[in-house]
């Protein structure tokens, strides 16, 4: 029954009529068809030319106001208007023929024109009801292309597509190459950062300007522009600082802890740390924070993490915009160059496996909050990361700041890829899959790998666009020479192509600019030069750099409880590479001979450098002088030797290096005298070492309470360490003064 009602509703008469006027009008509606396609064509076209004409016109009285023009000139200009405007009278009439004739020849007629012509025959045919709302459809398109222009007009605001969308300069380009770059230097001063310095790269001044062709076939190009000093944050607009909306939600959520721990209100989104942070992050821009600290550790992560995700959704979003639009165009213009020579464009480099879960943990809450099956291998990655604590001892605890930085996982050897989606977080993708990579230095080392090793990869690291590392003075601690040698691999020219579209590869990626426009952030908790080194010499961000520089205004030495004498000895070096020569012949010939005598036995050498470690160490053997060692390298067993030998003056000299001191804090005891090779990397490492020598410590029969001593050496590369231990008044004061050795007192 259902069947005879569905068929005998099919084959009414109204169906019958209109198929039979279908058949008789099939000529005559095809011709109105494509009498009304070929004069909508005609009529965009015949405007577009009318519009390049004019902006020509516009063009060339601009250039008339600025330069005088001979007789000559004009007439090419004559000329080379007229060669415009004939095609354009020639399209006219034959579009005119056209629409008069109603029935286009064919062989004027291009292919896309007799595709498109057939596309709406044929949906016309196929489907009456949309007959009559034809011209609206066609509306509608053209209403979706203006809707998608007028979003990239506004995305042009962002400063993502003004650092990454345009090439740059010639004049910047060469300033960027020379050294010393032309660069202008702006100070300020913010209310929870302090004082920075802002160093922006600018382009050179030519003696002689390059002047502009009166005419050009081309069109003008735009260029990227020179770095700007960032603008402090007081209040959180997301539209007003281009965060994507999807994580609108999630912001204040998964920042919640940092608001609580600093008392504010979760209407203020993000804390006046983030703020200002987020200021110079925003502007892409680099940066080197050297005042991260245990409480403030949360609050940096987050804030990077969420800089790294935004960054990530404008890619994302951008690509598949521009992928929207190719599939109705067959030529792709510069406009959607929006991609690398590699996918990957954010890496993490973290020293500790816990380090990288907290960030991983950080991105979840920010991408896909409370959402486990939106993570995709997330049980994998608990079980990886998570695990391996050390046991801290409760007889003799560790200090509080040695146990903050070993809570966790403290394997160094991991790397993991991430692809962001738009509600999902995909873990363990391949690198050339991923678009974040969280990795600790050793890891990507050994990936990396050395000069004519076959089993070594770094094309991925080739398109990075944010370069984080945290963390970064442990980076020291562990080994310098993995990061540098990362570093050098950087935005190399990949081996393989990995499938990459070279369509859509920016322009300024395939002419090996990449470097230029990498943001490279940097946190550390101490001011260091040889992280200023790799700023300088390995981050070449035209937008510039941000440098976080507050003097020390007490040192440690005021926490050193004991009242002994603390000599500081200076000697001359004009470089850091001079510094190590003369500082070793300095310590051999002046220092050396005088705690070789026996009454300053119990002498500790801390030594930060393993290179001059090394070097003393060989001396020593060399000379064969009465001493033990103890260093990151020596086993258990001859740690306990070396201390009980020292303690029982069976040794005149332990030499101790400061990276073992950094990963197992030992409690030397029996130490009389310190030297300190070099000021510490760490200042709070100077007054626990100096306080080893309370009395609780010491041998009753090592000598007396009276012959203890402190001896530093030091130059003029070691400003920064110096103004940690005494303060950086103090600290400049003594490396002015005529006197090369200065003695304190704890306590003066």
């Amino acid at each position: 029954m259902k069947g005879k009602k569905y068929f005998g509703k099919k084959k009414t008469i109204k169906d019958h009529i209109s198929k039979k006027k279908r058949k008789s009008s099939n000529d005559t509606y095809v011709t109105n068809k494509k009498a009304k396609f070929n004069r909508y064509k005609n009529v965009q076209k015949v405007e577009e030319e009318l519009e390049k004409k004019k902006q020509m016109e516009r063009k060339f009285q601009r250039e008339q106001e600025a330069y005088s023009e001979s007789e000559e000139e004009q007439d090419v200009y004559g000329q080379l208007v007229s060669c415009f405007s004939k095609p354009t009278n020639t399209i006219v009439v034959n579009s005119d023929e056209e629409v008069d004739s109603d029935s286009p020849s064919p062989e004027i007629e291009s292919c896309a024109r007799k595709r498109a012509r057939n596309e709406e025959v044929s949906k016309t045919e196929s489907d009456s009801d949309y007959s009559d709302s034809e011209d609206n459809a066609k509306g509608q398109d053209f209403d979706n292309t203006a809707t998608f222009e007028t979003e990239l007009d506004h995305e042009t605001d962002d400063l993502f597509v003004k650092h990454l969308q345009y090439d740059l300069p010639d004049e910047l380009l060469v300033s960027l190459n020379n050294s010393p770059m032309t660069v202008s230097t702006i100070s300020k001063t913010w209310p929870v950062i302090g004082n920075i310095t802002i160093v922006i790269p600018r382009p050179i001044e030519t003696a002689i300007k390059k002047v502009k062709a009166k005419i050009s076939l081309l069109e003008d190009k735009t260029f990227a522009e020179p770095g700007t000093a960032p603008s402090l944050i007081h209040k959180v607009d997301f539209e007003e600082l281009k965060i994507k909306s999807q994580i609108h939600g999630n912001i204040v959520s998964a920042n919640k802890t940092s608001l609580v721990k600093r008392d504010l209100e979760l209407s203020e989104v993000l804390t006046p740390l983030q703020k200002e942070i987020f200021s110079i992050l925003n502007n892409y821009q680099d940066l080197y924070y050297p005042e991260r600290t245990f409480s403030n550790a949360d609050e940096i992560r987050y804030i990077y993490c969420l800089h790294a995700i935004n960054h990530m959704l404008k890619t994302r979003t951008r690509i598949l915009h521009h992928n929207a639009k190719l599939t109705k165009k067959n030529d792709i213009s510069d406009d959607y160059r929006d991609q690398g020579l590699v996918r990957p464009k954010v890496l993490v480099m973290v020293p500790f496996k816990n380090a990288a879960y907290r960030v991983v943990k950080t991105l979840m809450e920010i991408l896909v909050p409370k959402e486990a099956g939106q993570v995709l291998n997330k049980k994998r990655f608990e079980d990886e990361f998570t695990g391996g604590e050390l046991i801290m001892p409760r007889k003799n605890p560790k200090p509080e700041d040695y146990e903050l930085m070993f809570t966790g996982n403290t394997d160094d050897t991991f790397r993991i890829g991430m692809t962001v989606t738009k509600k999902s977080l995909k873990l363990y993708t391949d690198f050339y899959s991923s678009d974040i990579i969280v990795a600790s230095p050793l890891g990507l080392r050994m990936l990396v790998g050395a000069e004519g090793e076959e089993d070594r990869d770094y094309d991925f690291l080739a398109s990075i666009e944010i370069l984080i590392m945290d963390q970064a003075d442990v980076f020291l601690m562990q080994n310098w020479d993995h990061l540098l040698h990362v570093l050098d691999h950087f935005h190399l020219q990949p081996k393989k192509t990995h499938d990459t579209d070279f369509s859509r590869v920016r322009s300024w990626a395939v002419n090996g600019w990449a470097k230029y426009y990498r943001q490279t952030l940097v946190f550390a908790s101490v001011l260091l030069p040889e992280i200023k080194s790799v700023l300088n010499k390995k981050c070449h961000n035209y937008a510039g750099k941000v440098l976080v520089e507050n003097p020390v205004e007490v040192g440690s030495i005021q926490q050193v409880l004991l009242q002994i004498p603390q000599i500081f000895h200076r000697f001359n070096a004009s470089t850091a590479l001079e510094s190590a020569e003369a500082r070793f012949e300095y310590f051999i010939k002046e220092v050396l001979p005088k705690q070789r005598d026996t009454l300053m036995s119990h002498t500790l050498i801390y030594v930060p450098s393993y290179f001059d470690y090394v070097r003393i160490r060989n001396y020593f053997k060399k000379e064969d002088i009465s001493f033990v060692q103890i260093c990151e390298y020596s086993k258990d067993a001859k740690i306990a030797r070396a201390r009980d030998m020292f303690f029982h003056t069976e040794a005149h000299f332990l030499l101790y290096s400061e990276r073992v001191h950094f990963f197992r804090r030992f409690r030397i005891k029996g130490i009389r005298h310190i030297i300190f090779y070099q000021p510490p990397t760490y200042p709070h490492f100077y007054s626990e070492m100096c306080n080893l020598m309370q009395e609780s410590n010491q041998n009753k029969y090592g000598g007396s309470e009276c012959n203890m001593t402190v001896s530093v050496l030091y130059c003029r590369c070691d400003l920064v360490r110096l103004g940690a231990l005494l303060g950086a008044a103090r600290g400049a004061r003594v490396l002015r003064a005529d006197r090369p050795v200065h003695m304190y007192v704890t306590g003066d």
